[in-house]
């Protein structure tokens, strides 16, 4: 039987003790692209994202604040829905680990892990960072200048003794490492991937999964003294917005496994090792792939706010436009690699990929079949080899890009759009429709028919990137709100001559460093 068309994809949780910065823009970019191009493709998509709301880091926040930490984290986290709105991120969800069906769902997951006896009272004894939420092994630290502990984040560390509920993560070694052998997906990229295996090979010890000294947090069913470790109760959102605990629900028999779990790099041991065998000591399938992308620095500087050179997404947007931050964020570096944002890169690519490659040709033409064909969609007569070699270009481009698109690689998906797009121009120039004008009129309107076709084609891949600017260039082409999916690309679906279309007006602008 076929594979249904379905496909979840969550970002990260972000954790709410302080405002949303350009990581967190983006990795949910990343997902909403994912979304956006599978929904065109006729996939039944859910895109979860939310904040994480429970924790030692939170309850000092607020404390700082002088909050409750319900109401610190009901104000922290709007930040993060109002990011999503201006950012056009479309998520079906937001969930937030402070609502009633997550603590359900948390401590119904723990109880599965008692009644499978995954999970023991014991006491803890170690090394670990507020701002990291983590534990921490000797092997890992190193003396910052004071002389006091730092984790490998750079946070400082504090000596914690305590008693401490433990998952019997020991147990876990082999199953995670064929669960790795037999789903060579289920990391990237593949030097991430490496360094999982590298970690699980290394020995895994039982994992501390409850604290006593923490209020802010979920109760551990049946003994209200332990709060549920804060990774722990995180993790288990990405069920919980399936439907979990109701297994039979239509949310869980319909999206679980999660196809994909966006996160930093920063994170991935949670998800890589920790998450899948919880997920699999509960008898829970685990998710299909996590994907951990890198770091931006600012103009070759680490970002940090001592520094005080934390990219901010929303002036980022007021400055060069949504669409070019989007396409800018996943053009510039391989996803997956670490990048750097720098405004000169910035404005190289609006000028030269947006404005010139893009923008140019879109307007060229359709100024040309403004002028010269009526302002309407022009007739193709029979059509030559160049001409037959730019519209197969156009239309092959889905099957192009749509394997990209799976293994997140979306730089590789903009290239190969992009290599059209300079084949486009290439023809236009070769063959001069301005020259043809007054010579051939009837081979020139071929010629803006070829173009205008393909820059539909063009257009509606675009879609998950630059959805604003997409659309108005749709609208330009006159192409109906109902015909800009992926089932509308093809022949059979052309423009149609004598269509009349809106006098042509740019999408791209070019900007100057005066501007900015």
């Amino acid at each position: 039987m076929a594979e249904p068309k379905r496909y979840y994809v969550t970002t990260p949780i972000y954790y709410v003790n302080a405002a949303p910065h350009i990581g967190h823009a983006y990795t949910t970019l990343a997902c909403d692209v994912l979304a956006r191009f599978k929904r065109l493709d006729g996939f039944d998509v859910k895109f979860l994202t939310g904040t994480d709301e429970h924790g030692q880091k939170v309850e000092r926040s607020a404390r700082d604040a002088g909050m409750d930490p319900k109401a610190f984290t009901d104000k922290v986290s709007q930040n993060f829905r109002d990011l999503a709105g201006f950012m056009n991120f479309t998520n079906d969800d937001f969930i937030r680990t402070t609502e009633a069906r997550h603590r359900a769902s948390c401590q119904h997951l723990w109880e599965r892990l008692i009644e499978r006896d995954q999970i023991y009272l014991g006491s803890y004894a170690g090394w670990y960072s507020v701002r990291d939420e983590a534990f921490h092994t000797e092997s890992e630290l190193t003396d910052g200048p004071d002389g006091k502990k730092l984790a490998p984040s750079g946070a400082e560390v504090t000596w914690v003794e305590e008693p401490s509920y433990f998952f019997r993560l020991s147990a876990w070694e082999k199953p995670l490492l064929e669960l790795y052998e037999k789903n060579p997906g289920f990391i990237l990229p593949r030097s991430r991937r490496n360094e999982v295996i590298s970690f699980v090979k290394g020995g895994l010890q039982d994992l501390s999964v409850s604290r006593t000294s923490v209020r802010w947090g979920i109760p551990v069913p049946g003994d209200d003294d332990h709060i549920v470790y804060v990774w722990v109760d995180a993790l288990i959102n990405y069920i919980t917005a399936a439907g979990y605990p109701d297994t039979d629900s239509h949310d869980f028999k319909t999206f679980w496994p999660a196809d994909l779990h966006m996160v930093g790099k920063d994170i991935l041991r949670f998800h890589a090792v920790y998450w899948p065998a919880f997920l699999m000591a509960a008898g829970v399938e685990p998710p299909r792939r996590v994907f951990a992308h890198g770091w931006w620095t600012n103009e070759g500087q680490k970002v940090s706010k001592s520094l005080g050179n934390v990219i901010d997404p929303i002036r980022l947007v007021e400055t060069y436009g949504l669409d070019q931050v989007r396409y800018f964020l996943l053009r510039e570096v391989p996803f997956g690699n670490d990048g750097d944002f720098s405004h000169k890169a910035m404005v190289h690519r609006m000028n030269g990929d947006l404005a010139n490659d893009l923008g140019n040709l879109a307007q060229r033409v359709l100024s040309m079949i403004a002028k010269n064909c009526d302002n309407a969609v022009p007739e193709a007569g029979a059509l030559e080899e160049d001409d037959e070699a730019l519209l197969a270009a156009a239309r092959g481009l889905h099957d192009e890009v749509a394997p990209r698109i799976d293994e997140q690689a979306f730089h590789e998906v903009l290239e190969t759009i992009w290599a059209v797009i300079r084949a486009a121009n290439a023809y236009v120039d070769r063959q001069a429709p301005w020259v043809l004008r007054k010579s051939d009129p009837a081979r020139m309107r071929t010629v803006l028919y070829t173009l205008a076709e393909a820059i539909r084609h063009i257009a509606i891949l675009l879609q998950p990137f630059m959805p604003d600017a997409m659309a108005r260039m749709l609208d330009q082409l006159a192409v109906a709100e109902e015909k800009r999916g992926f089932a509308s690309l093809g022949p059979d679906h052309a423009l149609t001559a004598g269509t009349p279309l809106p006098k042509p007006q740019g999408v791209f602008p070019r900007i100057s460093d005066e501007e900015t």
